[in-house]
């Protein structure tokens, strides 16, 4: 079946079998780098994307379910090649070390921090419970969502 949606402002389409996950869909059919498979049953947040905006486990939707929409990656966050601040903080806190989870963590913490522009550290870590790390502890995570927090709020004055 033709799939067509809007991946990180662009008009990209191709082919799925009704029963394609969307995750497997945007990495091999249309080569999305940015969308990870681990666990494959929504228990990590590897796989998270925006789905219409909303916060979504690729491994859990259908590609056909997500024809016509607008899907926001982790490569999509960068401007003219300039990270984006929440990028920006994770690099200068280290809140990454082999980048695997990096991707669904970015976008959780930007629809965290969407909805949430100064969350405490006890929020932030609500949030991010569905996304698992097995390289930092979540400290570096934390501290570079509060530092994502701060940047944002500069950027939007």
């Amino acid at each position: 079946m033709p799939v067509r949606v809007l991946l990180d402002g662009r008009e990209r389409s191709g082919q799925a079998e009704p029963r394609l996950l969307l995750s497997d869909f945007l990495r091999h059919e249309l080569g999305s780098t940015a969308v990870h498979v681990a666990c494959e049953q929504g228990g990590c947040g590897a796989c998270a994307v925006l789905l219409d905006g909303r916060l979504t486990l690729s491994c859990l939707v259908l590609a056909v379910q997500a024809d016509g929409g607008a899907i926001d990656t982790a490569d999509g966050m960068t401007t003219n090649g300039e990270l984006h601040p929440i990028q920006q903080a994770f690099r200068a806190k280290h809140g990454l070390q082999c980048g695997f989870c990096t991707p669904g963590m970015l976008l959780a913490a930007r629809t965290l921090l969407d909805t949430n522009p100064q969350p405490t550290d006890e929020e932030i870590r609500e949030h991010l419970s569905g996304n698992v790390c097995r390289c930092t502890g979540y400290t570096g995570i934390v501290a570079a969502v509060r530092e994502a927090a701060r940047l944002v709020a500069e950027e939007r004055r």
